[in-house]
C-alpha cells in the first residue's frame, strides 16, 4: 500500500518528486520549513542527492522507504530534501561542513543541522541501523547537551565561511612559458600511458582538463602531451562508459580500462565531451573524433530534447532497480538477434560467454581489438566490416529500445543548457552542420524569451512550463559563454549585446568587494549561513573561471576596459594556486596559455564573410575570437565595412595589414 504523499508532491524536481510517498515528512526548502524548525526548536535534516544518484535510491529504499527510520526522522527533525542540481548553492554550503568534518564527500548527502541552519553533524551514505543510531545520538546532544552543539556549529560554520577566500593579488603579474611549465610538468606524472586518462580508478572524462591539454600540447609543441590527449579521447570511446550502440557517455567508470560505468548519463558531461571531440577533430582530423561527437549529439536530441528546445538533464544508472540493466548482453540473446554476423560483432564488441562485466556475469559493450585485426581475422575489407557494425548497432538498439528505460530527470537547467548551446554551435561551425546551430539559437532565445526574471537576470531551472529558481553565477557564466559561440557562428550581435547585458548583471549582483572572484548567489538570492565563491574546476569547470574567459573575450569584442581588468584581477588571485592541482585549475590554465600565447582577434569583413569564416574553420587556431560582418559597432570591425573580402588579425592591440586570404591570415598567426 502506497503512503499517502508528502510535501514534495507538488515539487518540480523529478529527484524530489521521487521521494513524495515516503514515510519521511520530507519539506522542500523553504520559508515554511526553516520556520517550523525555529517555532518548534528542532534540528534540521538536510538530505541531498539528485536523480541519476544511485547510492541515492539505494539509501531511500532502505532508509527514508522504511517506517521504523521514518519515525525517528519525524519524531526529531524536520526533514528537508534537496535537490543538487536545483540548488547547488545550498548543496555547496553543506558539503564544505561534510568535507571539513570527514575529509570527504559525495551524495548522498547527509547534514544535521541547528534551527539556524547551522551543520552540527554529517556524511553521505548510511546503512539503516547506523542511520537511527546517529539520529538518536545527535538528537540526544540537543536535547541534553544544546550548548554543545551550538558551539560546535560556531566553529564548523566559521570554517566554511572561511573556505577558499581568494584575496586580491597586488602584484601585475608578467605571465611566461615557464609558468605553463611549472604547471604541466608534475601534471604529467599522472597520465596513465596505457589507458589514457589519469592512472588512477575510477575514471573521470574530465573534459575541460583535456581542452587545456590538448591546446597546450598543439601550441607548446608538446608531443608527450598532446599524444596523451589523443590517446585518452581514443580510449574513453573505445571503453564502456561511452555507450556503443546509443551514443553518449556515462559519468565514470569504476576501474582504470574506461569499462565498467557508473551509468548515468549527464547532460553537462556529455555537452562538453561533444565540445572536446569536436576540436580534438578540427586539430588532428581524425574522423573517430567526429563520429563520438555526431552520436553523441544525435543521442542528446533523441533522447535529452524537451518539446521546447531545451536540454534534460539526465538519464539514471538505474532500470528496473538495477543499476545498468538498460545497457547490457547476454551472450545468449546477443548471439540469436545477430545470427551469422553474432561471431564476428561479439568480438567486435568484446562479447564473452562469462560476460566479461565478470562481478555481474553479463557483457558492457567496449571495443578491445583494432578493426584491421578483425578484417584479417574474418577475411573481409574495412567497407564490409563498416556495413555490419552498422547494421548490428540497429538492430541491438531497436531491441534495447524496447526495454524498460531508465528514469529521465526531465528538469532544465539554464547552466547545463548553456553547456549544449555552446557544444552544439562549436560542432556547427568546426562540421559546417547548420542544423546544430539552428538547435542552438533556438534553445538559446527560449530562454532569452521564457527564462528571463523582470530586473533583467535568468531563471535558474525549466519544468512543464514553469522556472522557479533564481540563477546562479554558472547559469550566467555558461549562458554568457553560448551566446558568444553563437556570435562566433553568425556573426549577430544580438548575442554580443545580450552577453553583455547578462555580463552586466553579474558584475551589479554577483561581485565581492573583498575578493576579484564573484559570489556564487546574487545579491538578491534568499539569505543562508554563509555566501561562497566557486573556484576550483571539477567534473565541471568553476563558474568563476567560466566567466573570467567571458570577460576576457568581451573585453576583447567590446574594447571594455571594466571586464578586461576584472579578468586579468580574477587570474591573478588564483594563479599561485594553479601549479599546485593543475587539473583542479584546468580552465583558469586555459586562461593562463592565452595570456601567454596571446588572443587571436581575427576580423573578417566585406560579402564573402561566411566563405572565409567556413575555410578559417578548416584551420585549428584554439587561441582566437573571431568576429564579421558588413555593418557593425564593434571596435574592432568599425570603420573597416567594405564589399571587398578583408581579413584583420590583432593580437595585444597590434593590428597586421589587412590580407585578403585565408593563408595569408594564416601567415600573420604563425
Amino acid at each position: 500500500m502506497e503512503n499517502m504523499p508528502n510535501n514534495l508532491i507538488h515539487a518540480s524536481s523529478p529527484y524530489l518528486l521521487q521521494h513524495a510517498h515516503n514515510p519521511v515528512n520530507w519539506y522542500e526548502w523553504g520559508t515554511e520549513a526553516l520556520e517550523k524548525a525555529k517555532a518548534e526548536n528542532k534540528l534540521i535534516l538536510v538530505s541531498i542527492g539528485y536523480s541519476a544518484c544511485h547510492w541515492c535510491h539505494v539509501m531511500e529504499r532502505e532508509s527514508f522507504e522504511n517506517h521504523e527510520v521514518a519515525e525517528v526522522m519525524n519524531q526529531h527533525f524536520v526533514c528537508i530534501k534537496v535537490d543538487r542540481e536545483e540548488r547547488p548553492d545550498i548543496d555547496q554550503i553543506y558539503m564544505y561542513a561534510i568535507q571539513l568534518m570527514t575529509g570527504s564527500g559525495g551524495w548522498p548527502l547527509n547534514c544535521i543541522c541547528l534551527p539556524d541552519q547551522r551543520p552540527i553533524y554529517g556524511g553521505t551514505y548510511f546503512r539503516k541501523n547506523d542511520w537511527i543510531n546517529i539520529l538518536e545520538n545527535v538528537a540526544g546532544l540537543w536535547a541534553n547537551e544544546p550548548d554543545k552543539a551550538v558551539q560546535y556549529a560556531e566553529r564548523l560554520t566559521s570554517g566554511i565561511r572561511d573556505s577558499e577566500k581568494i584575496i586580491p593579488s597586488n602584484i601585475e603579474e608578467i605571465y611566461t612559458d615557464e609558468h605553463l611549465t611549472a604547471i604541466i610538468e608534475p601534471w604529467k606524472r599522472h597520465f596513465d600511458i596505457a589507458f589514457g586518462g589519469y592512472n588512477r580508478a575510477p575514471k573521470f572524462p574530465l573534459p575541460n582538463n583535456w581542452v587545456f591539454l590538448l591546446r597546450y600540447g598543439f601550441l607548446k609543441d608538446d608531443e608527450s602531451v598532446f599524444t596523451s590527449v589523443c590517446h585518452t579521447l581514443e580510449e574513453m570511446s573505445r571503453g564502456g562508459i561511452y555507450d556503443q550502440i546509443g551514443g553518449g557517455f556515462a559519468r565514470y567508470s569504476v576501474d582504470d580500462k574506461w569499462h565498467v560505468p557508473h551509468f548515468e548519463k549527464m547532460l553537462y558531461d556529455n555537452a562538453q565531451l561533444i565540445s572536446l571531440y569536436a576540436e580534438a577533430y578540427q586539430c588532428t582530423k581524425f574522423n573517430s573524433f567526429k563520429q563520438i561527437a555526431v552520436e553523441s549529439i544525435d543521442w542528446v536530441f533523441n533522447e535529452m530534447t524537451s518539446p521546447e528546445g531545451l536540454y534534460y538533464s539526465a538519464l539514471d544508472a538505474d532500470s528496473e532497480g538495477v543499476e545498468g540493466k538498460f545497457y547490457v548482453w547476454e551472450k545468449s540473446e546477443f548471439d540469436n538477434l545477430l545470427g551469422e554476423d553474432a561471431p564476428l560483432i561479439g568480438d567486435y564488441y568484446n562479447i564473452t560467454t562469462e560476460g566479461n562485466w565478470e562481478e555481474e556475469q553479463t557483457n558492457i559493450l567496449r571495443k578491445t581489438l583494432n578493426d584491421d585485426d578483425l578484417i584479417s581475422k574474418y577475411g573481409i575489407n574495412t567497407e564490409i566490416l563498416n556495413e555490419k557494425v552498422s547494421l548490428a548497432r540497429k538492430i541491438l538498439l531497436n531491441v534495447r529500445n524496447k526495454r524498460v528505460k531508465p528514469g529521465l530527470d526531465d528538469k532544465c537547467l539554464t547552466a547545463w543548457n548553456g553547456m549544449m548551446i555552446k557544444a552544439l554551435a562549436d560542432a556547427a561551425q568546426i562540421f559546417n552542420h547548420s542544423h546544430y546551430y539552428e538547435k542552438a539559437s533556438a534553445s538559446a532565445n527560449y530562454i532569452l524569451t521564457h527564462l528571463k526574471t523582470e530586473d533583467g537576470g535568468l531563471f535558474r531551472n525549466y519544468k512543464n512550463g514553469k522556472a522557479s529558481i533564481t540563477a546562479f553565477l554558472d547559469d550566467y557564466a555558461f549562458f554568457i559563454e553560448a551566446l558568444i559561440a553563437l556570435y562566433e557562428y553568425d556573426f549577430d550581435e544580438k548575442w554580443l549585446n545580450d552577453a553583455k547585458l547578462l555580463t552586466n548583471y553579474v558584475l551589479d549582483n554577483f561581485t565581492d568587494a573583498d575578493s576579484p572572484m564573484f559570489f556564487y548567489t546574487s545579491a538578491q538570492a534568499e539569505g543562508l549561513i554563509a555566501r561562497k565563491h566557486e573556484v576550483m574546476d571539477n567534473v565541471i569547470p568553476a563558474s568563476n573561471s567560466t566567466m573570467s574567459q567571458n570577460l576576457k573575450k568581451l573585453g576583447l569584442i567590446f574594447d571594455n576596459e571594466t571586464y578586461s581588468v576584472k579578468a586579468a584581477d580574477m587570474l591573478s588571485g588564483v594563479h599561485a594556486k594553479i601549479k599546485t592541482y593543475g587539473s583542479a585549475y584546468s580552465n583558469w590554465a586555459i586562461q593562463l596559455l592565452n595570456e601567454v600565447y596571446g588572443t587571436n582577434e581575427i576580423a573578417i569583413t566585406g560579402l564573402e564573410t561566411d566563405i572565409i569564416k567556413l575555410e578559417l574553420s578548416n584551420h585549428y587556431i584554439p587561441n582566437k575570437i573571431i568576429l564579421g560582418g558588413v555593418e557593425s559597432n564593434l571596435p574592432l570591425l568599425k570603420g573597416k565595412e567594405r564589399n571587398e573580402t578583408r581579413i584583420y588579425v590583432c593580437r595585444n592591440k597590434v593590428c597586421q595589414l589587412p590580407v585578403k586570404t585565408v593563408n595569408e591570415a594564416l601567415e600573420h598567426l604563425a
